[in-house]
């Protein structure tokens, strides 16, 4: 298996749980429910996005930089981080559900990015070997997180 593999599936799990959260958003009664989803969202991304970000983004950097893409990438990134910790100290149920949805919106849109651009990239200019020692790396360090 490749790292980019990996992280599509992860993606997936990502956009199974995104669904979830735009389609009970509105049936959250209280701020306490909210944040609790958003902590969650916020948790599971934070682990994808730094394996993410060290073993597929970090070895592409250069790429991106001179196709346009690696200020925003990491804009985007903070975006997310943003609306979630907002979710999280929001004092009204409206501000802190706004928050949320905002927050998946955005991560939808990156998710899509990386799909078209950063994961077929990385299929172009890493070797089928580095994509498969990076993916060993991943399991590794799931692995270590779990255990």
């Amino acid at each position: 298996m490749k790292i980019t593999e990996a992280l599509l599936a992860e993606h997936v799990v990502f956009h199974n749980l995104f669904d979830h959260v735009e389609r009970t958003a509105s049936k959250l009664k209280s701020v306490a429910e909210v944040k609790s989803l958003a902590n969650l969202i916020e948790s599971l991304l934070k682990a994808h996005s730094e394996v993410e970000e060290e073993l597929l983004v970090e070895p592409l950097d250069h790429c991106l930089e001179q196709i346009g893409h690696r200020e925003t990438f990491h804009q985007e990134h903070q975006e997310i981080d943003d609306n979630l910790e907002r979710a999280q100290t929001a004092r009204s149920l409206k501000q802190a559900r706004a928050c949320l949805l905002t927050a998946v919106v955005s991560s939808r849109k990156h998710f899509d990015k990386e799909e078209r651009i950063v994961f077929p990239l990385a299929e172009k200019v890493l070797k089928s070997r580095t994509l498969t020692d990076l993916w060993n790396a991943w399991t590794e360090q799931r692995n270590r997180t779990i255990g």
